[in-house]
């Protein structure tokens, strides 16, 4: 290993993409101006970690084009390690508009052909990911593209050599495949990971049922942990013969609900990396996702350990 490999505790990869919204009640396309800002689940996790005070990193591919330039700068000025992560001359970063019009929201991709789409297994550095605890991937990269997919299949085979643990959450996205051509993909995937990190409805579609015992027994056969998120209320363990529930975290209001599964995943797998039982993980990322969901924004309502642990009341908070 080189010197200048750094030693982390999760590392994640995917696509990050240029986000534009209508400041105001507008639509898109009814006039008025457009806010920026970016998104994309890992890079979503990986700010959430390093909020946490994990070390994190995320590596994908971006375009050399201001857009791509300015989501590594946001990624680097959160104490993300993105020294991984390349811009393409020959590709775009992908774009995404999402508007709320009427309590309706709605989001349009503009991402085929995109840099990161283009990733292939020769843009994975060995060396980085064998020092990593965990690396963590979504179903959102393997669908958009078969060189993208190899490159996590790639990403296995190196943890499974170096004894580095996987985490995988479905992501399952419909605007990018069908269910038919996701499921014996995700399955595949879930069946090579540590922590499977579902949300029921996901489940539902996965194994072709919403008999929750059915559910249940399918997850006991996976050989890793699956962490069930919002099963009737709960979020739950499955692995093997164990099961372990724990509530909702309880809040007052509900801002935006973007970014709440990567903000139960990050607070999870922070937990994992800091040394906690599952269990204790799970009340985590419990409490990060519950956080996330009073505030607006993909990444921005992602909460920091000192919010946490006043939250936690383990901390004072003193207001000047």
């Amino acid at each position: 290993m080189t010197s200048d490999t750094p030693k982390l505790d999760v590392i994640t990869f995917g696509e990050s993409m240029g986000l534009f919204y209508p400041e105001g009640p507008r639509g898109i396309g009814q006039g008025g101006s457009m806010a920026q800002s970016f998104g994309g689940a890992e890079s979503n996790l990986a700010i959430g970690l390093a909020r946490l005070g994990c070390t994190a990193g995320w590596f994908g591919r971006l375009g050399r084009d201001p857009v791509g330039t300015g989501i590594l700068k946001t990624l680097r000025g959160e104490g993300v390690d993105v020294s991984r992560a390349t811009q393409a001359d020959e590709a775009p970063t992908g774009i995404m508009l999402r508007q709320t019009v009427r309590g309706q929201s709605s989001v349009y991709y503009y991402r085929k052909d995109s840099a990161a789409s283009r990733m292939t297994p020769a843009h994975v550095d060995a060396e980085y990911i064998a020092q990593a605890k965990i690396v963590h991937f979504t179903g959102i990269t393997a669908a958009l593209s078969g060189s993208c997919l190899e490159t996590i299949r790639h990403v296995v085979s190196l943890c499974k050599e170096h004894g580095v643990r996987i985490s995988f959450d479905p992501n399952l996205r419909l605007k990018l495949w069908s269910i038919e051509e996701a499921r014996p993909v995700l399955l595949e995937l879930a069946a090579s990971c540590d922590y499977f990190l579902p949300g029921y409805d996901e489940c539902k579609l996965l194994f072709e049922t919403e008999d929750e015992e059915v559910i249940t027994e399918q997850l006991r056969k996976l050989p890793g942990m699956s962490i069930i998120k919002s099963f009737n209320g709960s979020n739950v363990i499955v692995h093997k013969e164990h099961t372990y529930s724990l509530p909702f975290e309880k809040v007052e209001q509900v801002v935006d609900t973007v970014g709440a599964g990567d903000g139960f995943c990050a607070g999870f797998l922070a937990g994992i990396a800091k040394g906690w039982s599952p269990e204790e993980a799970l009340s985590l990322g419990g409490l990060t996702g519950s956080m996330v969901i009073q505030a607006p924004g993909d990444w921005e309502a992602l909460p920091t350990w000192d919010e946490v642990l006043q939250r936690r009341g383990q901390a004072a908070h003193i207001e000047r």
